[in-house]
This record gives structure tokens, sequence and C-alpha cells, in this order.
């Protein structure tokens, strides 16, 4: 999962897409760049690391232009480098550089296509650079030196026909303007606003999630649609165009358990208020299959993406809600790091008990959910270590079985504790003295239950296995799952680590 802005000003843009870029380091803090543009030339800084530790104060003097683009990223593989942060840039045509979140399902046949056929030489493995070079042949079949908006658009139809799975993208087309399309699905997030201006013109900023709007003083105009292309122009000109036909809208749901932050709004849901729903549902369970005799004596939120969840949950059952643990913020997401033994071992780091809150005490545990089991399992024991009598674990998502392919970091199935165990097992796996699920539909129905959206449905596939995209049959998963796996990605000497898919070009004929 990967952050992107993208802004057109009437004023220097460095600091506009920095502060926005820190309102969306929590979706990556592997990596962070910013483009920007002046006079026909593209200036980049991007490095390994977090936004405040990338971009110092002589990086951004050097960021001049009215126009940028911005990136945080983490590894959906590996461990970290910088060879694969972002935008990646192309020379031809017109000079384009590209910012991405999600993932492309058929990123290697696309590199071989590329490859053979295009005659387009790819620097990495990312499948975001795959993605760029596809928006660069198609501008270049344009075949006009000054293309309008709706060339543009037509450019992209194009890539909309060759790309499958996830996207939401912010580009830079030097000598013309901003760039932003999303998926035909709506899986990865994508919103639009604007501002006035000092000098009265309009200024124009996209972003993967409304925080970085509002936190920079843009109102939200909408969500980027499935299918949507914007295009802003050096003039200062907004073009929108409905590229191909939307498929069914169905966003990730995933982005509202874990992913967005609780201030955002995602295709007019409020992140905050289905989180709320969810811990009312989760509660409404708990009475229901424990009973009101449920020995819970304290509800205790796993920090941060949780507690919004475990107040509604303890409202909702009467229960006291105390803060058990204290977060270290200076300690990245556990989820987000790349390899097993990093995560394990960075959690004590990361979560200190206050063993008041334990001692004695049946303690409820709360937390957004269960993918690999190694973090819950870690702070039951601490939990366990402060005093706690007994330790009961609630999930605010349903079990994680299936592998994601859009652009989470949850890929081989092997790693997964639901896949091919019960609830039971998964319980005694961690050491729970009680575990319990969300139910499916009710994260569903807590998820839409809104009047304002448009949403049809939800990506599930991690929860259910059905992938709205279609074309994930079980070979592909397997292939993914020996590129992908764990082992596969400590013992590969002189590895390359991907921000997406990983792009395979055995087989391909040097030229």
């Amino acid at each position: 999962m990967c952050g992107v802005v993208g802004v057109a000003a009437h004023e220097p843009v460095n600091q506009i897409l920095y502060d926005a870029l820190t309102m969306l380091q929590h979706r990556g803090q592997d990596a962070a760049g910013i483009v920007t543009l002046q006079d026909g030339r593209l200036y980049l800084r991007k490095e390994n690391g977090m936004v405040r530790d990338v971009f110092m104060n002589r990086h951004m003097q050097r960021l001049v232009g009215k126009f940028g683009i911005g990136h945080v990223r983490y590894p959906t593989a590996g461990t970290s480098s910088s060879a694969e942060a972002q935008p990646f840039y192309v020379n031809s045509p017109y000079g384009i550089t590209l910012a991405h979140n999600g993932n492309l399902t058929n990123a290697e046949s696309l590199a071989k296509s590329l490859y053979q056929d295009d005659r387009r030489h790819l620097n990495t493995d990312s499948d975001s650079e795959v993605l760029l070079n596809v928006v660069a042949h198609e501008m270049q079949n344009l075949n006009k030196t000054h293309p309008t908006p709706d060339d543009i658009f037509e450019a992209v139809t194009a890539v909309y026909s060759r790309c499958e799975g996830a996207y939401g993208v912010v580009a830079l087309i030097t000598g013309h303007g901003l760039l932003a399309f999303r998926d035909p699905n709506g899986i990865r997030p994508l919103v639009f606003g604007e501002r006035l201006a000092a000098n009265g013109g309009t200024e124009y900023m996209v972003a993967s999630e409304s925080v970085a709007l509002t936190g920079s003083g843009f109102s939200i105009i909408r969500d980027v649609k499935p299918g949507e292309a914007i295009f802003i122009d050096l003039n200062h000109q907004l073009h929108t165009h409905q590229c191909v036909e939307p498929k069914e809208y169905t966003p990730c749901i995933f982005e509202y358990v874990y992913f967005a932050r609780p201030d955002s709004i995602m295709d007019n849901i409020s992140v905050y208020k289905a989180r709320l729903r969810m811990g009312e549902k989760l509660g409404q369970k708990i009475l229901k299959e424990w009973g009101k005799d449920h020995d819970i004596d304290v509800v205790i939120p796993i920090p941060d993406t949780s507690r919004t969840s475990a107040m509604e949950l303890a409202l909702m059952m009467n229960i006291k809600y105390r803060e058990g643990f204290m977060k270290n913020r200076y300690i990245g997401r556990t989820f987000i790091m790349p390899g097993q033994q990093q995560r394990k071992k960075s959690v004590r780091q990361k979560l200190s008990p206050v063993p008041l809150e334990f001692k004695g005490k049946n303690v409820l545990l709360v937390d957004d959910s269960i993918v690999r089991g190694t973090t819950c399992h870690e702070i039951i024991q601490m939990a366990r270590d402060a005093g706690a009598k007994q330790v009961f674990f609630a999930s605010a998502a349903p079990p994680v079985k299936y592998p994601n392919v859009y652009g989470i970091d949850m890929p081989v199935r092997s790693e997964l504790i639901a896949s091919g165990h019960t609830v039971e097992q998964v319980r005694q796996i961690i050491g729970a003295d009680r575990l319990i699920f969300q139910d499916l539909n009710d994260l569903i129905d807590a998820v839409k239950d809104t009047k304002h959206s448009k949403v049809e449905g939800f990506d599930c596939a991690v929860f259910n296995g059905c992938y709205i995209t279609g074309q994930i049959n079980e070979a592909y998963l397997e292939h993914l799952q020996e590129r992908r796996s764990e082992t596969a990605k400590i013992g590969k000497e002189g590895m390359q680590i991907v921000s997406d898919t990983p792009v395979d070009m055995t087989g391909v004929e040097e030229m």
C-alpha cells in the first residue's frame, strides 16, 4: 500500500506536497519522493525513509515549480531498496513522471509486451514502472507534439485496455500538466479538491485520502470515479473524462478496516463512523455468542487503528474502556515492516503495557484484524506478563484467509494464520482464552451504512476469496506464492525489492 498526491498551484508546491505526504505517511514508511515541474524541467528527490528524513532544507529549495507529485511507499515484498522509490521517470515522449498506489495483476505479461512489442526497457522489477511505460507508449502513439486534453484521455483509455488490477495514479507530463486516473472498479482510493489561491485563481490537489487535502486547506470536490481520468493543464484548467465505463464500484474494504486514517472520508464514507459501527456490531456478536456472563472486566484496544472500534464496543456492552498499551511513536507500523522476524522483534519495542490495567483482570483485547498472528501472539503474552487473569481477543474484521493481489502486503496464503485453521485453532496458536471475529456481512453493513455513497459493494477478497477484477485463479495464486513467500524472499541472494507486483522477465528473448 502506498500514498500518492498531485498538486497544481499558483505558488511553489514543494511545501504543499511535503505537508500532504506527512498526512499520508501512515500508508508507507519505507520511502518517499517528490517531483516538481518548472519551465519544462522536472526536479526530483526520492530516497528511503520517512518524509521528515528524506527531505532536508537543501532538497526542498531545489524542488522548484508550481506543479508536482509525491509518493510514500512501503515494500510489498522483502526489505527496503531506494531503487524502487517513486515517482518513476521516462524521458520519451515529453518526459513523464508517475506515482502509483495499487497493483497490476497482469504486470508480467505487460512487461514482456513492452520489451518485445513496444521496444521499451524496464530498469526495475516494479509494476509501477511497467504502468509508467504503458502510459508513455500510449502517449507516444498519439504522435502529437502538442496533445490536447482529449488526446491525453484517448491515451489513458488505451492504458485501461491494457492494465488489469487496482491503481490510483498521479503523473506529470512535462510541458502539459498533471494527470490522475483510477482503476475501473475503484479498488484503490483517489480524491481531488480545490482551493482559492492568493492571486484569485484556483488550485487543485488529488490524493489517496481526503486528509491530505483538508490538511492543506483544500475543499473536497469529489472522489475520482472508477475508470475516470482528470487532467489539469498548465493554465490551471480542470478537465475530466470517463475513459471507460466503470465496472462494479467496489473499493477495498481493508482501507476502512486498517489502512486509512480515521479522519478520512473515502468514497463518501467516513472511516471513523465505519469503525464505530464495526465496534457496535462486534459487541452485539459477543453478547449473542458469549452471553451477558462474558466475564470481561475491561476492554483494551491495540493502538492505534482499533481504538475507535474498541471504544464503541465497550460503550455498547457497558464495560470499562482503558488504554492498556502505550505506543512508542518512533517505531513504524509492524504490519508494513518487511520480514517476519523484524515484525516480531518490533512489537515489544512498539508497545508497552500499563500493569495496573491488567493485573488480576479478565481483559478483552480488540484489534482491527489478525493477519499473520505474530503480533497478537506477542501482545497476548505481554498482557499475561502484565498480570492479566484471562486474555480474550476480538478482531473487528473477519478471518483473513486469502492472499491480496491488489497492493496489500498479505500475498502468501501459507503466512495467513486463518488460512487452513479453524477459529479454535487460531485461538490456540495465538494463546488467547477466547477469540471472536467479526462476521463479513456485519463488516460490509458497518462500512456501507451511509446514504451518501454510490459504492455498490466492496473488494473483500482477503476474507472470501472473490477477486473483483476476475482472472485470478488458483494457478495465479500458486505462482504468486512461489515468488512472494517469506522463505523465498529471505533465500534470494542479491534480491531486489519491489514496490508492488514482481515482474518476471524470464523467457524473453534478447533483442
